[in-house]
């Protein structure tokens, strides 16, 4: 029998009994509260894989898609996931089983844009209007104003008094604001998709669009600012090299010339640009030609001319913002052929590379007046 002193009390087998029950009660709420996490856990990511990948839209940038002769809806959804336009097959089918017309796809090629939701892809592609792509058109490097509108005259098969009046309404364009509201050298010369519904107006926008673009892609603006010139200037001088060079190399050193040039106040001194100013039809000048007293005829004023002679290219803008270094102030292409351009320090250099000119002018019956 224990004793009576080594008993616990009534109060301390209380307390004793109070512990052991408040140790299962907190084992309890624990195991509640790990079962309640687990199951929310668990709801989560069982809401996650039911989600259905699906851009939020309403898209971004421009991409021309193609949806072949006989194509199925599951192989447009296909062509439409690679191209990121649609971002799963689930989404699309998600969208083809709530509209009864999907298999009303026409084929042919459609504009549309990247990251969008494959409903709005979807009605895009069954109530195209004028995304629906009609032909493609063509614009070269190189062309003045006037010869760009004629190329889009044939090409797009509007009329010629349409594009002239959107000219004449520059704002309308989408220029950027250092082109002064001029589009001559920037309606960038490539290759567009000519949609249902486009119109003159349309046309060149979507060619100021890419000059934009590209302009972006060669850092046109901060590079004008690290050369202290201004952006226009810059496409003036790009303008020129487009005119001026063939030779992919020879670009860069072009520019560099005309900046050597530009700073040292010499002219520069180019047939290009008188030949802008008289719209001549030939690739040299007479001494005639050269009297010319327009603001282009760079024999007679210093400077760059008031503005742009030609659409640049990509690559003529990039040389225009990037130009080589070196300390040519001469240079002249001494065979129309192969497009080959000598460079020179010195004047008496340059004179020397003009008779090699020359002499392949004469040998090939062409007008060499210099």
């Amino acid at each position: 029998m224990l004793d009576p002193d080594l008993r616990p009390s009534p109060a301390r087998e209380f307390v004793h009994k109070g512990k052991g029950c408040l140790a299962v009660l907190v084992a309890a709420a624990v195991l509640v509260f790990g079962a309640y996490f687990v199951y929310d856990r668990a709801g989560g990511l069982l809401a996650g894989w039911g989600e259905v990948a699906d851009y939020p839209g309403p898209g971004k940038g421009s991409i021309t898609v193609t949806v072949p002769e006989g194509a199925t809806v599951s192989q447009i959804g296909d062509i439409l996931v690679e191209d990121k336009v649609v971002q799963s097959e689930q989404a699309w089918n998600e969208a083809v089983t709530s509209e009864e017309r999907s298999t009303s796809i026409q084929p042919g090629r459609y504009v549309m844009q990247t990251e969008m939701r494959a409903i709005d892809a979807l009605t895009l592609l069954i109530n195209p209007g004028e995304y629906r792509v009609r032909a493609q058109f063509t614009v070269q490097e190189g062309l003045r104003l006037t010869a760009q509108v004629d190329a889009l005259v044939k090409g797009t098969k509007i009329k010629k008094s349409a594009f002239e009046k959107a000219l004449d309404k520059p704002k309308s364009l989408g220029l950027p604001s250092y082109a002064k509201n001029r589009p001559e050298g920037f309606l960038f010369p490539d290759t567009y998709e000519l949609t249902a519904g486009a119109n003159a107006t349309s046309v060149l926008k979507q060619m100021a669009a890419r000059f934009d673009d590209v302009a972006t892609e060669v850092d046109l603006v901060d590079q004008a600012k690290k050369l202290d010139r201004s952006p226009y200037e810059l496409v003036i001088v790009a303008s020129i090299i487009e005119k001026e060079v063939r030779a992919e190399g020879d670009r860069a050193k072009v520019a560099r010339v005309l900046y050597n040039r530009l700073d040292k106040g010499e002219p520069l001194g180019l047939d290009s640009t008188v030949i802008y100013a008289e719209n001549l039809k030939t690739n040299t000048t007479t001494p005639e030609d050269r009297a010319s007293t327009s603001k282009y005829n760079t024999y007679k004023y210093a400077g760059l001319p008031p503005g742009p002679i030609s659409a640049p290219g990509k690559a003529a803008l990039e040389a225009a913002a990037s130009p080589a270094s070196g300390k040519w102030m001469y240079f002249v292409t001494v065979n129309f052929d192969t497009g080959e351009t000598k460079f020179a320090n010195t004047l008496a250099e340059h004179n020397q590379n003009v008779k090699e000119f020359q002499a392949w002018c004469q040998a090939k019956k062409g007008r060499c007046d210099s």
